[in-house]
């Protein structure tokens, strides 16, 4: 104890300055408003650079399993191609038909367990990302991106409180909001689909395309259980997600070319 008290009292003006060099960058920082962006900045890119370098890791040890998850997804893509007329084929590969463009990513970060989740990807404004771009995974609907750095993303997971998507029960015209009610996070909510749908334990859901950010039928989950209160109007609808939100490595990001244009239009309207 001694030794330590000695090498304090060796040192302490070089402690001394170091905790005032300190006071003064903090002080700098929170009163200038182009240095904190300065900072913010900076910690992001370094939070993003460790987050990538802990997924590069665990990516090394994932490969056989992530290789099993592409193979099944060409297998799903050739399927769809072999059964697809050649005319259709051909229209879909023509730049000028194409709606939605598609961006592929890696997560680096995940959350899944508190009633506000997002997730942090590994691209960002130099690749083109935006904010209000949907995100899915291989089997299913994600989340739609927030805030954008230069070169990382952060998505809102339809597993957060403020989330709504628009979805549909497949095959039909009846759709309603995609909620999370904080219970578990292999579960969301459907709300708002009318007592009078028919409706089956199993029943496929998927986005219901009235939005500019998701195109219809993109893959939501099934209806795990369903109930309906004699005093109310709409069912409330569990739905077992198809994305397991615990284990999601590549994701896609997807970029409405129409967007913009449909938003001016929308926007002359209501004026």
């Amino acid at each position: 104890m001694q030794r330590i008290i000695n090498f304090v009292l060796r040192y302490r003006n070089a402690f001394l300055y170091a905790f005032f060099a300190f006071i003064s960058l903090v002080m700098t920082i929170r009163s200038h408003s182009y240095h904190q962006s300065k900072f913010f900045n900076s910690s992001k890119w370094v939070t993003g650079s460790i987050y990538g370098t802990g997924s590069d890791v665990s990516s090394y040890f994932n490969l056989q399993e992530e290789n099993h998850r592409l193979v099944e997804e060409n297998q799903q893509l050739r399927k769809l191609l072999f059964n697809t007329p050649d005319d259709t084929i051909t229209n879909s590969l023509d730049s000028t038909l194409v709606v939605y463009e598609v961006l592929s990513a890696k997560l680096i970060k995940n959350s899944f367990n508190s009633p506000r989740n997002y997730v942090t990807i590994n691209k960002g404004k130099n690749d083109g990302v935006h904010q209000d771009m949907g995100v899915i995974t291989t089997d299913g609907i994600l989340g739609i991106v927030e805030n954008v750095s230069n070169n990382f993303s952060t998505v809102q997971s339809v597993l957060n409180t403020k989330s709504n998507i628009n979805a549909k029960i497949k095959g039909t015209e009846y759709f309603g909001s995609l909620i999370w009610d904080t219970k578990d996070y292999t579960v969301a909510q459907l709300i708002d689909i009318p007592r009078l749908v028919p409706l089956v334990v199993g029943d496929t859901i998927v986005t219901g395309g009235m939005s500019s950010i998701f195109p219809e039928n993109v893959p939501v989950g099934v209806i795990k259980k369903y109930d309906l209160n004699a005093s109310q109007s709409f069912y409330n609808i569990d739905v077992e997600l198809f994305s397991d939100m615990a284990n999601i490595k590549n994701v896609y990001l997807l970029e409405n070319k129409d967007k913009q244009e449909i938003k001016e239009l929308e926007a002359i309207t209501i004026e």
